[in-house]
């Protein structure tokens, strides 16, 4: 691109953009003193090209500053280098670690993600999936909305799509998930094995996949050990720090308050000790703490949270390693990849006197003076 001065008007000069145009694989050629094919293996499969004859044609591209353009190479072999990835929420700090696992493993095999955020809109996740395809990628990765509905787009593209983190009923192909059941479980375990027995829950939305797999778990734990969970001691919110605050002010004005809450997502869990604090509660000598994720901050916490390690990077590296063996012909079933999951005790969670109470079958709220106490 260069500026063109253009006609001059009263002081002022006109300029204009006059662009360059694109160099072809048939001016390199010329330029080399070599066929278009000759170019062409060069550019794509250097291998075929003898060593002398190589290194002149990347010479003339390197002087010429040659850049082969993508999409027109998608155009002609009908598909491209390029992995499509939508995700839901890119604010959520987990989904990003998903991101950069699948990012080192397509740029180390020669491929490039496109990514989108679909603000859990499911119309908006539509779009993009469509958008996506006009690309001509050679597969998608995608972590549902809450209300993915993608199953005939999915099915009209006949692209490779690998499901990460959140599996919708409708979906039977290939899918990378954490093992949030066990994780779960292991909550629960934890939090009996310590001596609570007033407990309360804050899980995901309920459509979500994951969100109702910790919830069975915990549940499943806590069933082994005798503890109900009452509908009163659970609440079923979004995955944010915000509705984690909300949900934590209502269960801890509950009577009997519950001695440890768990929430199912570490975004939720810090709303948690956010409530804590405003009702003037200390954690963990009155109320103990758990989340699920192990994100950055669950261990610069104050105090530092106990919490579940589920492997995001290794979730998205595992799945682009799928989506490349699809894309480079592989005919095998469908496959659902489960990736174990880790307790991380910390300082969040204080032990109790076996003798506790059990909360009842109706929780009675506290007025806020008492919670606060």
């Amino acid at each position: 691109m260069e500026f063109v001065r253009g006609q001059k008007r009263g002081h002022c000069t006109r300029w204009r953009v006059k662009l360059k145009k694109a160099l072809t694989v048939k001016e390199i050629a010329a330029h080399a003193g070599v066929s278009v094919g000759t170019v062409s293996h060069v550019l794509n499969n250097p291998g075929k090209v003898r060593e002398l004859r190589r290194q002149r044609v990347e010479k003339v591209i390197q002087k010429l500053g040659y850049q082969p353009s993508r999409l027109a190479r998608g155009l002609r072999r009908k598909t491209t280098d390029l992995l499509g990835v939508i995700i839901p929420d890119i604010t959520n700090p987990f989904f990003p670690s998903i991101v950069r696992g699948a990012e080192d493993v397509a740029f180390r095999e020669g491929f490039r993600l496109v990514l989108c955020n679909a603000d859990n809109d499911p119309a908006k996740e539509r779009i993009y999936f469509k958008d996506l395809r006009t690309f001509q990628p050679a597969g998608i990765i995608i972590i549902p909305s809450l209300e993915s509905m993608l199953q005939q787009e999915i099915h009209e593209s006949n692209l490779p799509v690998v499901i990460v983190d959140r599996r919708p009923k409708w979906w039977t192909g290939d899918a990378v998930v954490a093992n949030n059941e066990k994780g779960g479980h292991d909550v629960g375990e934890h939090l009996v094995g310590m001596g609570h027995r007033v407990l309360a829950a804050i899980g995901g939305p309920s459509k979500i996949s994951s969100a109702h797999e910790r919830m069975q778990g915990f549940r499943r734990a806590l069933g082994a050990a005798g503890i109900r969970l009452p509908r009163e001691y659970i609440r079923q919110v979004p995955f944010t720090s915000e509705a984690g605050f909300g949900a934590a002010m209502d269960l801890l004005r509950l009577d009997p308050r519950p001695t440890a809450i768990f929430a199912s997502s570490d975004l939720l869990a810090s709303g948690v000790l956010a409530a804590a604090r405003k009702c003037r509660l200390r954690c963990p000598e009155d109320v103990s703490i758990v989340g699920f994720d192990d994100l950055d901050f669950a261990s610069l916490s104050e105090p530092s949270l106990t919490t579940v390690y589920q492997p995001g990077y290794q979730m998205g590296a595992t799945a682009c390693t799928l989506l490349l063996e699809r894309v480079r012909g592989s005919l095998a079933p469908p496959e659902r990849r489960v990736l174990d999951t880790e307790l991380r005790e910390r300082k969040s969670v204080r032990a109790l006197d076996t003798a506790a109470p059990r909360a009842t079958s109706r929780g009675r709220k506290r007025s806020h003076h008492s919670a606060s106490e």
